[in-house]
């Protein structure tokens, strides 16, 4: 029993003057894990973009989830920004207002269904890069992502979030501005009323955005790893 106390003292005095990163050496070694492969690498990337995605999309689409979330908030589409104090002062604030937040509820109804499209690109990913990824920027498998999928993400996304904004009333809303607008004599510049492509584009960029933050979140906080295999793969580049 008095082994077993020393023994215990001993070892958390030894822990507590070690790094993050001696820590996860040490417990590497005492369970007798050899070098990580390429296999495992590919798996615990997989793992925490999944994770990244899970909860972006839980996050932005919660009600205000884009709206009230200042890094992935949808603006207007440049071309009413431009003219939005002409909007406001022909009488339309209130509809450009309603427009605006018609237009984040799109985007918060839609990002549960990008969830399983995410998911489905993340688990074609190749191990190729794998280690070139873990041991690069803090956003680089979010990147890797984004350039390998985001072609076939917007293409597949496109008639989800048509759906939402026509749901939600944004189409009309923004469609009744434009028409307005643009049925001002002498006005030069125009308001395009299509929302999809540019709604699809910035929710798209928000949930990236989101997953990015995770992914830093996964590589700098072990307790941030759900997983025995995250801590594993992470655990080695402390």
């Amino acid at each position: 029993m008095r082994f077993t106390l020393r023994f215990s003292l001993i070892t958390m005095i030894i822990l507590s003057s070690c790094t993050a990163a001696d820590v996860n050496r040490i417990l590497q070694s005492a369970g007798g894990q050899g070098p990580l492969t390429q296999t495992e690498v590919s798996a615990g990337l997989k793992e925490a973009l999944i994770q990244g995605i899970s909860k972006g999309a839980d996050q932005a689409s919660m009600t205000d989830g884009f709206f009230k979330n200042e890094l992935i908030k949808i603006l207007l589409p440049e071309d009413a920004r431009r003219v939005e104090s002409t909007l406001r002062q022909i009488g339309l604030g209130s509809e450009v207002d309603r427009a605006l937040l018609a237009i984040n509820r799109g985007a918060e109804k839609a990002a549960q269904e990008a969830k399983p499209i995410f998911i489905s690109a993340i688990r074609q990913l190749t191990i190729q890069d794998a280690f070139n990824i873990l041991r690069g920027e803090p956003d680089a498998a979010t990147q890797f992502l984004r350039r390998t999928t985001e072609t076939q993400l917007i293409e597949l996304f496109q008639p989800r979030i048509q759906e939402s904004l026509n749901e939600v009333g944004a189409t009309k809303y923004y469609g009744d501005i434009a028409s307005t607008y643009n049925a001002i004599p002498l006005t030069n510049r125009k308001i395009d009323p299509d929302l999809n492509a540019y709604v699809t584009n910035r929710a798209i960029d928000g949930l990236f955005k989101l997953i990015a933050e995770e992914e830093q979140n996964i590589r700098k906080d072990p307790m941030a790893r759900t997983s025995a295999l995250m801590r594993r793969v992470f655990g080695a580049q402390d």
